[in-house]
């Protein structure tokens, strides 16, 4: 293991934060993987998943194992991990603008196909090199304004240029499951079933510009852009949702890295006989069929429905108790599917998200995620 140092912009004067990178097997070698936690430094149980992660791979590339590189970013969001106000910590937001940690990143793709316009052949190998390159210019050619933009181009940096991505995060109350670009369904079905998803989300598009969105969303587009020469998809990024923010031990933890390591034995980074794959408990849906539940009025959040469970539409998901006048008020259930996700709040305003319930019928569009 090579362990690196990324200085970034000091938050203030002597304030100083870098990222701690580790690096596995052939420096520059394919297949290349990126996994970084805690994106939202609040979310701890990727944190957790990353350090028996780096025990593992360590041992790995110990016996001569690895086969490609593994770079692990074990805290992406150091920012996000000093903030605290009164006591609690706040790792989803950024406090200098509020903005979230995993949104806002440069989309590149129509300065990147001006890069490669009349470049383009018909070896699919060049192109995606030249894609590649391309990326990487247009990144560094990004002038940030503030710590958290050099942040998120340090982390693009080394991100985009990867075969396949894994960003791990934690919903507040929650049972296993990921995101991926719909032209991901098959690379990240078998990872699926590996950790154990109730739910498999896929979208073109989700909005807002996510970090595995800035990774795989160019390929994508590029392709359908320039049709007439050969663009493989070659980047895949998912998000990975370990459950929620209280799951943090070492059971977990140990498992979540298991699940990595026998994925990237799959994909044959990791040298060893391919593992066996578990039945999955989840097929893959829209993203755009995810329905959120808001609650209908202000008030004491009485949840009927916990992560996991097979709902209909019209279930109540939770009851809102308004404590002065003792008025019971019904959230339910928008739609067939299995509610994935509900909020560790206990007390709500109107219009408050306080679960997803993930369908299979698509019934939105724009901004598929919530904040």
């Amino acid at each position: 293991m090579k362990t690196e140092q990324i200085v970034l912009s000091p938050l203030a004067p002597g304030a100083n934060i870098a990222l701690n990178v580790h690096r596995f097997g052939e420096p520059g070698a394919r297949p290349l993987i990126y996994i970084q936690a805690a994106l939202h430094a609040d979310e701890i149980p990727g944190m957790m998943a990353a350090h028996h992660l780096r025990e593992r791979l360590t041992a790995l590339e110990a016996e001569g194992r690895i086969k490609g590189e593994i770079v692990l970013v074990p805290v992406a969001n150091p920012i996000g991990l000093a903030q605290r106000v009164m006591g609690s910590h706040v790792g989803r937001f950024n406090l200098a603008d509020g903005i979230n940690f995993n949104r806002g990143y440069p989309y590149l793709v129509p300065k990147v196909a001006e890069r490669v316009e009349g470049k383009l052949t018909d070896d699919a190998s060049a192109n995606v090199g030249l894609i590649r390159e391309a990326l990487r210019a247009e990144l560094e050619a990004w002038v940030t304004a503030n710590p958290t933009e050099v942040l998120k181009k340090a982390l693009l940096g080394m991100a985009i240029q990867a075969d396949i991505v894994l960003d791990m995060h934690c919903d507040s109350e929650a049972v296993e499951h990921l995101y991926a670009h719909t032209q991901s369904a098959e690379e990240f079905a078998p990872l699926s079933c590996l950790i154990g998803a109730k739910a498999y989300l896929l979208a073109d598009e989700s909005g807002d510009d996510p970090f595995d969105e800035a990774c795989s969303r160019p390929w994508a587009e590029l392709a359908e852009r320039f049709k007439d020469h050969p663009i493989p998809f070659s980047c895949h990024s998912t998000t990975l949702e370990f459950r929620g923010e209280r799951d943090v031990n070492h059971e977990l933890g140990q498992a979540d890295a298991g699940a990595l390591i026998a994925y990237l034995t799959l994909r044959g980074v990791i040298a060893g006989e391919a593992p066996g794959i578990p039945q999955g408990l989840c097929e893959a849906t829209p993203l755009a069929a995810s329905e959120p539940v808001p609650a209908p009025a202000t008030g004491i959040v009485v949840f009927q429905a916990e992560p996991g469970d097979r709902v209909k539409a019209g279930d109540v998901i939770a009851e809102i108790v308004d404590p002065v006048t003792g008025t019971v008020t019904q959230a339910k259930s928008p739609t067939d599917g299995l509610m994935f996700a509900r909020v560790s709040l206990r007390f709500v305003t109107q219009g408050t998200r306080l679960a997803k319930v993930a369908g299979t019928k698509a019934s939105r569009s724009g901004k598929l995620l919530g904040a």
